[in-house]
Parts: structure tokens; C-alpha cells; sequence
């Protein structure tokens, strides 16, 4: 049963906007009372926060698909909504967030640290807030607009000073459990070891992290074995202890071969050259080993390496090589810059940015593009004629019309606003003018009465269509 993740695919969904009320207050003598329709609730986001108490994603890998509340729709009596609750998952320290093409969205390492991976839509403004000089009664409200919807990669890269590497069976889940208090499975027998695991080791004054990562063997950066997966719990070590075995009963290896597959492997997944090596030729205890450890030791010393010789079972040289660790740590400590606080950077929009654009595409349509005209469209009730018009007079003090006409744009000429798959199409005519004083009775706009030729000649059309429909079924062959 799988009881270790460190990778998994997230499907989040944050809760929808609440829509907006439209209400008017009617009290005993009081006949206009005016607009008191609420506003709509936020919805929720989800957010990923750092846990310490959390160690893999397993959680996430049995329910991949989290879904934060949606908020309240307003209600009369300017009474808004309720906001969605936020959906905060816990994930390990250590990480890192991608979307599906592989790109970084955030590195989520330190007690705290949060991403909002999914946020909440915004709540649709009430007709009370929509009241003005010039429309004291809107008969609409807005509508909330919907959550953030998508995929995210999830993938723990385990936070420890230090990394145990080498061979499969050569001793790192042994010299890890004598180290530290990590109590890992040991056997005699290759990928004992199927997951990371972390030690505390006290070493004077020094306390450091230990990770024991599962075997490598040739190709493991290239995917064979379990290396692809666990190489990444590697990349954020300030310490790699390549771990040989000096007491191996295969005939083809030793440990100088060992040692050298191992760090092509290293050099193949990058990263990591500028981390500083020590090795331990481990299992001395042996007659063999002990012999071999001797042999090598001073071929290993003129490559640069430092090397301890030491024995996990008869806990032989242990001391020396915690002292070495906590040494190397410290200085590695040292060396990193001192972490500042977040400084919060605000980029205004220009004042004169549109914040939209208008082209026009192969066969003759003229795409909007642009963050407020598709929010205005997503908050628009195209069932109520009022909010249409009021769409329009957003859209035509905000220039679209100006610049349609720029682009070519004539009367009856498609317009889309929005993306390919999911726009808002239909046929422009040109405004007049607008404003209040244009309105018929509340939830209806007089300008939407009038044939548009576009609509006009798709009517006649249908009405061709099923006049030919009827006579084709009212036909009695001979």
C-alpha cells in the first residue's frame, strides 16, 4: 500500500461569486422606496500553505479534486451575501507547485508560506450599488462571476542539510538510523529503501537534517530504477555524503566505479556541482572491507574527496563523520545570503490603458479582448434587456465602440468578446446615445427593441426554413 507521494496532479476549483439582488424596498406609505438589493459573496479561494506537521502528499493523491465554497447571493433589504469559505490545503515544506506544462508557479518552502492556486470569483454588485443620478431603479443586478478553475503539479523536493547517495545495499538506511533517531526498514536486499527518509542529528552545538535517499544505479537520471523520482529530494541538500560499499560480493564493482557512476548520474541530472562531496566506505567491520577501505582511500583522498571510514553496525567512526557534517553545514549556513522580507512591488495600470484590444480576424469577425470587458460580460443577465443596455453604456464609455469603428467595424458586423471557446458573440449597431433617460419600464431598454438587420435576416431565414419544413410534411405522395 503506497504510504509515501511526492508528486501528484491537483485538480482545484474555487467557489463562484454569489450573485447580486435586485430588490426594491416597499414599505407601508412609503411607494418609492428605492433599491436595496444586496451585493453577492466573494468565493473562496484555495490556497496551499506549508505544514510542518505534513510529510507527503498522499492525501492529495487519493482526492486530487478540491473545491473551495461558493458565496451567497445578496438579497433585499441590503443585505449582501456571505463570502465562501477559503479551502486551505496543508502540504509539505519543500514544495513546488507547476502547472501542467512544467512551468514554476511557486516554491513553497518555510513554516507558513502560502499560494493561492485557485481564486474565488468576485460577488455580482446589487441594484442598490448600480443606483445613480441618472438610473435611481436599476431593475438587474450583476451576476457573480465564477472561480478559477485548473490543474496543478504538485512536487515535494525534501528540505535537509545533508544527502545520504550510492549503490542500493551499500548502508545508508543503517548509517542514517545510527546517525539520528530515523528508524528506516534495513534488509539485506536491494531497494530496501522506497522512500526518503529524514534524521535530526546533534553534533556539538550544530543540529542539522539527514536525508536518506533510495539506491541509485546506471541510468537513474535517465528514469531506471527509482532515481528520477527521488533525484529531486537531492537538489536542495547543502551537503552530498556519497555512501560506498566496501564489502559488495558483486565481482564487477568496487567502490572508485561506484563512486564514478554515481556522480555521471549527479553530472546527468545538473544542478548540483557546486555542492561539496565527502565519502564514507562503509561496512569496515568486515575483514574485506576493512582491507578494501585502505586500498582505495588514498586514490579517493588525491581526487580532492575527504573520506571516513566507518562501520554502521559496530558504530565505528561515526563520531568523526557527524563532527565533519555539522561542520560542513555550518558553513554552508553561513555562506547563504541573509533572507529579507518580501518587499510588496504595486505596478499601477497606465491611466490612459484601455486594458482592451479589437481585431479583426480571417473571416470577417471582430474579437474584444480584454480583462474588464469579459468580466462585464460574465456579470451581464442577458435574460433581462435593462443589464444588456447597461452593458452597452459600460462598454461605450470604456471606447470598444470607438474603436470597432476604427477597426472597420460596421452596423450588423459580428462581435466577440472573449476567447475562442468560450465569447460572447453577437451583431453591433452602433450607439446613439445613452443613458438614463433612454429606459422604458424597470428590466427592460427600448434600444434592444429595434430590428437589427443582422438578427432580421436570420429570422427570415428560420421563418423560410420551417414554412419549407410544413409544406415538405404536409405532402401525400400518390
Amino acid at each position: 500500500m503506497t504510504t509515501f507521494v511526492d508528486r501528484v496532479e491537483l485538480h482545484v476549483a474555487a467557489g463562484n461569486g454569489g450573485h447580486g439582488c435586485a430588490s426594491v424596498h416597499r414599505e407601508k406609505f412609503k411607494p418609492l422606496g428605492g433599491p436595496d438589493g444586496g451585493n453577492g459573496g466573494r468565493g473562496g479561494d484555495v490556497i496551499l500553505t506549508v505544514d510542518q506537521s505534513v510529510t507527503t502528499l498522499l492525501e492529495y493523491h487519493h482526492s486530487p479534486h478540491r473545491k473551495a465554497t461558493n458565496g451567497k447571493p445578496g438579497e433585499g433589504g441590503n443585505r449582501s451575501g456571505k463570502d465562501g469559505q477559503d479551502l486551505v490545503l496543508a502540504v509539505p515544506d519543500g514544495t513546488v507547485v507547476l502547472d501542467k506544462a512544467g512551468n514554476v508557479l511557486a516554491d513553497l518552502v518555510g513554516h507558513g508560506t502560502s499560494f493561492v492556486a485557485a481564486q474565488g470569483g468576485r460577488g455580482g454588485l446589487g441594484n442598490a450599488a448600480l443606483a445613480s443620478a441618472r438610473r435611481k431603479a436599476p431593475g438587474f443586478a450583476l451576476l457573480g462571476e465564477p472561480g478559477d478553475l485548473g490543474d496543478v503539479v504538485l512536487e515535494l523536493k525534501t528540505v535537509a542539510d545533508v544527502a545520504l547517495v550510492g549503490y542500493p545495499s551499500a548502508g545508508k538506511s543503517s548509517l542514517i538510523s545510527v546517525l539520528s533517531a530515523a528508524k528506516p526498514k534495513i534488509a539485506d536486499y536491494p531497494f530496501t529503501t522506497l522512500v526518503p527518509n529524514l534524521g535530526v542529528v546533534t553534533a556539538g552545538e550544530t543540529v542539522y537534517t539527514i536525508a536518506d535517499v533510495p539506491g541509485l544505479i546506471p541510468g537513474a537520471s535517465q528514469g531506471k530504477g527509482l532515481g528520477l523520482e527521488f533525484l529531486r529530494h537531492v537538489e536542495r541538500c547543502s551537503v552530498l555524503v556519497h555512501v560506498l560499499d566496501t564489502a559488495t560480493l558483486e565481482s564487477d564493482r568496487d567502490p572508485v566505479s561506484d563512486l564514478d557512476i554515481i556522480e555521471a548520474e549527479l553530472r546527468e541530472y545538473g544542478g548540483l556541482d557546486d555542492r561539496p562531496r565527502i565519502v564514507v566506505l562503509n561496512k569496515i567491520d568486515v575483514p574485506d572491507g576493512k582491507d578494501l577501505a585502505e586500498m582505495v582511500r588514498p586514490d579517493l583522498e588525491e581526487r580532492g574527496y575527504r573520506v571516513f571510514e566507518v562501520s554502521a553496525v559496530a558504530h565505528m567512526g561515526l563520531k568523526e563523520l557527524s563532527f565533519a557534517l555539522a561542520d560542513l553545514v555550518a558553513k554552508a549556513r553561513a555562506a547563504r545570503p541573509k533572507e529579507e522580507a518580501t518587499r510588496i512591488v504595486i505596478r499601477p495600470k497606465a491611466v490612459d490603458d484601455a486594458g482592451f484590444t479589437v481585431t479583426r480576424e480571417e473571416d470577417g469577425l471582430f474579437r474584444v479582448r480584454g480583462e474588464k470587458p469579459e468580466r462585464w460580460v460574465r456579470q451581464t443577465d442577458f435574460n433581462n434587456d435593462e443589464a444588456v443596455g447597461y452593458l452597452a453604456d459600460r462598454l461605450n464609455r470604456l471606447g470598444v465602440e470607438d474603436e470597432l469603428m476604427k477597426a472597420g467595424a460596421r452596423g450588423g458586423d459580428g462581435v466577440a468578446i472573449g476567447p475562442e471557446d468560450n465569447a460572447v458573440v453577437f451583431d453591433w449597431e452602433p450607439s446613439v446615445s445613452a443613458g438614463a433617460e433612454m429606459l422604458g419600464r424597470r428590466g427592460e431598454d427600448h434600444r434592444l427593441e429595434e430590428a437589427r438587420p443582422a438578427a432580421q435576416r436570420r429570422r427570415d431565414r428560420d421563418a423560410e426554413r420551417d414554412e419549407a419544413q410544413r409544406e415538405f410534411d404536409g405532402f401525400e405522395p400518390f
